[in-house]
């Protein structure tokens, strides 16, 4: 019978959504994690399901990432993007959401977002 080590502890690592941890420039992050690039096969999956996307409303866009949008049927969600999205997205705009495959579409073109 082998003996077996336990793993040693974790650090926390900081972030307040799923996809925040572990990457500190935008701009050189090459992470498919949600709410970094948005990856082939995210985006694919996302046209093809058709059903899933959400109508929403920009309510606010704050300079560390977050997004808050009202759905037309009255439900508020805040995701999180990598890039600050301040200047793509302003209060008001019209926006689409993938329910499925975390994807936000705007004029500006598709991005992959995380649920915040």
């Amino acid at each position: 019978m082998s003996h077996r080590q336990s793993h040693p502890a974790t650090q926390p690592l900081a972030g307040r959504a799923m996809g925040m941890r572990g990457c500190e420039a935008h701009a050189e992050c090459a992470s498919d994690r949600p709410g970094h690039r948005l990856h082939r096969m995210q985006a694919r999956l996302a046209e093809v399901a058709g059903s899933k996307w959400v109508d929403a409303i920009v309510i606010s866009a704050d300079a560390d990432g977050f997004v808050e949008l009202a759905e037309l049927d009255g439900t508020s969600r805040r995701v999180w993007h990598h890039a600050p999205l301040g200047e793509v997205l302003v209060a008001g705009a019209p926006v689409a959401l993938h329910t499925v495959y975390s994807v936000l579409d705007s004029g500006a073109g598709r991005l992959s977002i995380a649920e915040a």
